[in-house]
């Protein structure tokens, strides 16, 4: 990406401070991609969303590039003994509290609200609004705020005593913010290098206290599932067919061992794409059973059932059996 470019050009003065000892960050928790825009991402390819429903899609992929552009930033350029937990969502007194990334360094937790905005935006009054636009949009310093809050009363409840020291990341180059507040929870994309020398110059020393309120707030880490949040569909409103795993297009050939999409030109192995169609197939309907004829009407483009059948018997477990047949 290019914002990405200007990252390293901005951090590069970083890369000569990192040491070559062993560096003691410790991911404790990863961020994987949410379900809820694999799902959207799947949807948009098989069926026209709506305005609202694809605004979703377009910002949660664009918040989750930007929360993994952060990721890699700490990764690279962090250099001290510190827990990592990304993407954690908490409940405190029937409250539910999101963070993008949390670092535990040390006496001290610091909570990082991550925002990927793009262009020019103002601060007026209190709010923020994007360039030309009369209503504000959410404010993150609200939502930074809320976190803080309820994390401090997550702390008290469960008898740790941590220093909080929040953070709103503006990780786009492209973004600026006119009038901006004087506010030292603000990171803008040219203080990320100064932002990362200043966690580096915390002291810190893990021990076990640390340890144990990160394996308490991954205990506690809630799970919410995202079909109630998906557009209205069925298998039969869906378009069926194998997908590009590049570009996601239908325009695919079959080969004897391998498919081609005709738009980017990209090769896969048969086997391999069947196996994500199938993966693709599981998520988008948890409450169908996997079988050779759905699996054979669900990629259309392979022609042979016992193709199909080959490939589920090798990779899934085999419940029932003859026309009662499927795979788990």
């Amino acid at each position: 990406m290019f914002f990405v470019d200007i990252l390293s050009q901005l951090l590069r003065p970083l890369f000569y401070m990192i040491r070559s000892e062993r560096m003691w960050k410790m991911l404790v928790k990863s961020r994987t991609e949410p379900d809820l825009l694999i799902l959207l991402r799947f949807l948009n390819t098989r069926m026209s969303l709506t305005v609202d429903d694809t605004k979703q899609y377009l910002n949660l992929k664009k918040g989750y590039e930007g929360e993994v552009l952060f990721d890699q930033l700490t990764a690279a350029y962090l250099n001290k003994e510190i827990f990592i937990l990304n993407d954690i969502m908490l409940e405190i007194n029937h409250s539910k509290f999101q963070i993008d990334s949390s670092l535990i360094i040390q006496d001290t937790i610091i909570p990082c609200e991550v925002k990927n905005y793009e262009s020019n935006y103002f601060y007026k009054d209190g709010e923020f609004y994007f360039f030309g636009a009369k209503q504000p949009v959410t404010n993150p310093l609200h939502q930074l705020k809320r976190a803080e809050t309820l994390l401090q009363q997550y702390l008290k409840k469960n008898g740790f005593h941590f220093r909080i020291l929040p953070y709103l990341v503006f990780i786009n180059p492209k973004f600026f913010l006119y009038q901006a507040p004087q506010n030292d929870s603000i990171i803008f994309p040219p203080q990320l290098s100064s932002f990362m020398e200043k966690l580096n110059s915390k002291p810190s020393n893990l021990n076990g206290m640390q340890r144990k309120l990160a394996d308490k707030m991954i205990a506690d880490h809630i799970i919410e599932s995202p079909y109630p949040k998906l557009p209205p569909y069925n298998y039969h409103s869906l378009q069926k067919g194998l997908t590009c795993a590049i570009c996601s297009s239908f325009f695919i050939s079959y080969g004897e061992k391998k498919i081609k999409c005709n738009n980017c030109g990209s090769e896969e192995d048969i086997e391999s794409a069947v196996l994500r169609c199938v993966q693709e197939f599981k998520l988008l309907f948890p409450d169908l059973r996997v079988t050779t004829n759905i699996i054979f009407d669900w990629c259309k483009v392979v022609e042979s059932r016992k193709t199909i059948r080959r490939i589920l018997q090798s990779y899934y477990k085999v419940m029932g059996c003859k026309q009662w047949t499927y795979y788990e």
